[in-house]
């Protein structure tokens, strides 16, 4: 089985660091021309930089901007030209308890975490089904189906992306463009760690504060550890091929076996 990106364009928001960075990578190595996004420039410039200081085949252009305003994401759009591929990544998480959190908490998680990606998609989609061929993928999360108490607003957003994903699906239904969320598992990147470290013993070694983490607060992931980004942005190369012609509308998990269910 062979992914083969050649000639597409991929934007992927969020994609200086962690997950977003690792998704980037790995659709540049299937051949796609990838848009590389975060808010400052300099950081997206250092991020090419790197990336194809790791492969020097990689066609990675810069597209920085912030997503979650108007101005931003026509930006970005702008530098990027047709995408192909939209990969919604950009996020943010946080534990507050429950009763803590804000309206103006409340409005931010939704509009970062879920409007940005509205917003994208409604300014793509008409174009790739104009084209008969497109992909939109949203990163959600195990928090979307298991709402985590340390932060119900985060698993909020993530479950709107569902329905958003649904939503434009059936939009799309027929054009040859598909629409899917992935749900991503606990992950180890930069941000995760900061968060073990807020609930867990922070003299503890990563080691030990890893796997402290998974025992008390995620205790029925089957796989006992954090995912790596590169087992995200593998499932996303996938979705974003060809090969993944005949799904749609699907909440496809790479969870560690986390979501207590056996129908996704």
């Amino acid at each position: 089985m062979r992914i083969d990106l050649t000639g597409k364009t991929a934007l992927v928001t969020g994609s200086t660091q962690g997950i977003g960075r690792a998704i980037a990578a790995t659709l540049a190595d299937a051949g796609a021309r990838v848009a590389v996004n975060g808010r400052k420039p300099d950081v997206v410039a250092s991020v090419i930089a790197d990336l194809t200081a790791e492969s020097a085949d990689r066609d990675l252009i810069a597209a920085p901007g912030d997503v979650t305003t108007e101005a931003g994401a026509t930006a970005v759009l702008e530098a990027t030209g047709d995408v192909d591929v939209l990969v919604n990544n950009l996020g943010i998480f946080g534990a507050t308890p429950a009763l803590e959190i804000t309206d103006e908490e409340w409005r931010r998680y939704f509009e970062v975490n879920v409007l940005s990606a509205v917003r994208l998609t409604r300014e793509t989609l008409p174009g790739m089904t104009q084209r008969g061929w497109g992909r939109v993928l949203n990163i959600a999360s195990d928090s979307a189906v298991v709402t985590p108490t340390e932060m119900i607003h985060y698993g909020m957003s993530k479950t709107a992306l569902l329905a958003v994903s649904r939503g434009f699906a059936k939009d799309a239904a027929g054009t040859g463009v598909t629409v899917n969320s992935v749900l991503a598992g606990p992950t180890h990147t930069g941000g995760v760690e900061d968060f073990v470290y807020e609930l867990v013993d922070r003299s503890l070694p990563w080691d030990e504060a890893q796997r402290e983490f998974m025992k008390v607060h995620r205790p029925q992931s089957l796989l006992q550890r954090l995912i790596e980004p590169e087992e995200i942005a593998n499932m996303v190369a996938y979705l974003s091929s060809p090969l993944a012609s005949a799904t749609t509308g699907a909440a496809v998990r790479v969870d560690g076996g986390y979501i207590d269910s056996i129908v996704p």
